[in-house]
């Protein structure tokens, strides 16, 4: 028996438990009416970062919540107040990561924690719920996806987008836009525009302040803790918390908030869940060097020509959300391909993928979203953060996954953490 998977040991528990009551079973019904999962059937979940995200996701599809664990005192109490049973509380999440009775750890914390604590918590065979973005840096990233997989286990990113629900603002699911693209009906290559018009606001109010003030930092808050592997900077209530995404030691304003959200879909769509793109052209202001300022156009292009254009400044009035050599599709899944709908008929539909992070731990297979994918299109993000800093046209080549002759860029991919961190 594998005493690392959750699964075949509770098998073999109950297993135990038949044979020796003499094959005695009690009915699911008589344990509590339709419905009712026993505590041995459901999985069980440790929360490391219990802010509005966090608590926002206590409940989840068959998994009970064991154990929480938050920096600030006055979070962890939220958190607890609003579970009506015992639940353990941790200051630091290396305890909680060592904890037997954990089978899966949700990392809802700033970004700039995700890759050490994916790494820590795969270390100790658990499998892993991450909120977006993947990583802060491409090479944390990588390193989460080496250490996944050195250790067998499931990781699931927190956008869905590419499996279910209307996606944003284009009024319709990722689905049919799919069946369309691999039926090869607009031609190669393709050109999708993210803006204001076709459906994605880039939420540049993410934006961080200049010259922060050093303020004292609150009793219930360890905001040494907090930083963690960022750099020191004075405390300042602006950074932290839900300000945060707006400085770039710990996120990339709007886009390190929504970029997985708006482009994992669209990797997903052209079929590039293991690649990057070549080139990265940027068009922004210069950017501080603390705080998170605003862009104008990032273009992101393939090696195959196909191109993502993330418009700011909502410029391309008329935009078609994917344009290709024989058609557009627009905002509304409008179109100027004559029948699409009823072409859309006749498509197969995408491969099936696993969509509740509960089947795949308990199946072992991976679940829709993974540490693979993820990876990739965490690394979309962070190729349009760094040439938005550097403000300048960027190389690279995704094999190697470095930068092509530029110094600069290059060290941006595996930046260095406050010590004692690592990874």
């Amino acid at each position: 028996m594998n005493s690392k998977n959750p699964t075949s040991r509770r098998r073999f528990l109950k297993s135990a438990l038949v044979a020796g009551a003499g094959l005695t079973i009690i009915p699911r019904h008589v344990l509590g009416g339709n419905g009712f999962v026993p505590p041995s059937d459901q999985l069980t979940k440790a929360i490391i970062g219990v802010g509005g995200m966090g608590r926002g996701h206590i409940p989840y599809e068959g998994t009970r919540v064991v154990a929480i664990c938050d920096v600030d005192r006055l979070h962890l109490e939220k958190a607890k107040s609003m579970i009506d049973y015992n639940v353990k509380t941790f200051h630091d999440f290396r305890e909680v990561v060592q904890l037997p009775e954990v089978d899966i750890v949700h990392i809802a914390t700033p970004p700039h924690w995700h890759g050490l604590m994916a790494v820590e918590a795969a270390k100790a065979g658990k499998d892993i719920w991450c909120e977006k973005p993947m990583t802060r840096t491409i090479g944390e990233g990588k390193k989460v996806m080496e250490a996944v997989n050195a250790h067998g286990r499931m990781f699931r990113l927190n956008t869905w987008f590419r499996f279910k629900d209307t996606f944003y603002g284009l009024g319709t699911d990722v689905k049919p836009l799919k069946k369309v693209i691999d039926s090869g009906i607009l031609g190669w290559p393709l050109k999708f525009t993210v803006s204001g018009i076709t459906g994605y606001n880039w939420k540049f109010f993410w934006s961080g302040e200049h010259n922060l003030k050093p303020m004292p930092v609150p009793e219930n808050l360890d905001y040494d803790m907090w930083l963690g592997p960022a750099p020191y900077r004075p405390y300042n209530p602006e950074r932290v918390h839900a300000k945060f995404r707006g400085y770039w030691d710990y996120d990339g304003g709007g886009l390190g908030d929504m970029g997985q959200h708006y482009l994992d879909p669209v990797q997903y769509m052209l079929g590039k869940d293991d690649t990057s793109p070549v080139k990265i052209e940027v068009d922004a202001p210069q950017q501080h060097y603390d705080a998170v300022g605003s862009w104008r156009r990032i273009t992101y292009t393939y090696a195959d020509g196909c191109q993502i254009i993330l418009d700011g400044e909502n410029k391309d009035k008329d935009a078609a959300y994917i344009e290709g050599p024989n058609g557009k599709i627009y905002r509304g899944f409008r179109s100027d391909i004559p029948n699409l709908q009823s072409f859309l008929k006749t498509l197969p539909d995408p491969e099936p993928q696993i969509s509740v992070f509960s089947e795949s731990v308990k199946t072992r297979k991976k679940f829709a979203l993974n540490e693979t994918n993820g990876f990739w299109s965490a690394t979309l993000v962070n190729l349009g953060i760094i040439a938005v800093r550097l403000g300048r046209t960027l190389n690279f080549d995704p094999d190697k996954l470095e930068f092509i002759d530029d110094e600069g860029a290059n060290r941006m991919i595996n930046q260095p953490m406050r010590a004692p961190w690592t990874i």
